[in-house]
């Protein structure tokens, strides 16, 4: 059986700057943050990043974007984040906004195989401005594109070393879809067990969809946030 173990700056490898990268998280809780730190320290720039929230200033993703390495975010929510809203309205950052359940539905088509969606969210808002609308059965739906990304960066709460994965909490939110909608996925896990330990009906994301595992450094201070949101 293949041991997909490794360290992150290995598995950060073959990302280059200009790359689009899902990052998993709802919040804190899910945030990838031993793998975001390694990707800061990379230094890479013009980067696409795509998660469901901006985290809080100086943590997770924040401080990728604050440091300059990303051109563009898409997100649905920043209003925690000060310091990125600064940056888009400075137009230091393009950012491209979905409330959350379209933001979802994009992204799991795109691990679908689908080209795109259709739906009446914001048909009678300034959402409608500038996107492709259809007649479909009698009603007007706006042409939602899938998204897909260069790579996805999640974190599970178990691993196994073929990378089947377990998640906890809302971490199961966003972190299950990216990696089906990214061409290279690396995971961080609190804990990582020998193939064959984890109970198969347990199994969140079957290893097929993971192509590296890293354990997560959970000496990074950012972990502890979770305390005051999850627990």
């Amino acid at each position: 059986m293949i041991d997909k173990t490794t360290t992150a700056d290995k598995a950060l490898a073959n990302v280059r700057g200009g790359a689009s990268v899902m990052l998993g998280g709802f919040g804190s809780p899910g945030t990838p943050f031993t793998l975001i730190r390694a990707l800061l320290a990379r230094g890479l720039t013009g980067l696409t990043l795509i998660k469901n929230d901006a985290n809080e200033q100086g943590i997770g993703i924040s401080t990728l974007i604050e440091a300059g390495c990303a051109e563009r975010f898409v997100v649905s929510h920043m209003g925690l984040n000060g310091a990125v809203i600064e940056m888009m309205n400075r137009g230091e950052l393009e950012v491209e906004m979905h409330p959350q359940g379209l933001l979802a539905e994009k992204i799991r088509a795109g691990g679908a195989g689908l080209p795109g969606l259709l739906t009446d969210i914001g048909l009678e808002t300034i959402l409608r401005e500038q996107k492709e609308t259809i007649q479909f059965q009698g009603r007007t739906c706006i042409v939602e594109p899938s998204l897909r990304a260069d790579a996805a960066l999640i974190h599970a709460a178990r691993a196994d070393r073929w990378g089947n994965l377990v998640f906890e909490k809302t971490a199961r939110n966003f972190n299950p879809l990216m990696a089906t909608a990214s061409d290279l996925v690396i995971v961080e896990a609190l804990e990582i067990v020998e193939t064959g330990a984890l109970d198969p009906d347990a199994v969140h994301l079957p290893g097929a969809f993971v192509d590296h595992v890293v354990p997560a450094d959970t000496r990074n201070e950012a972990y502890g946030v979770l305390k005051h949101h999850v627990l």
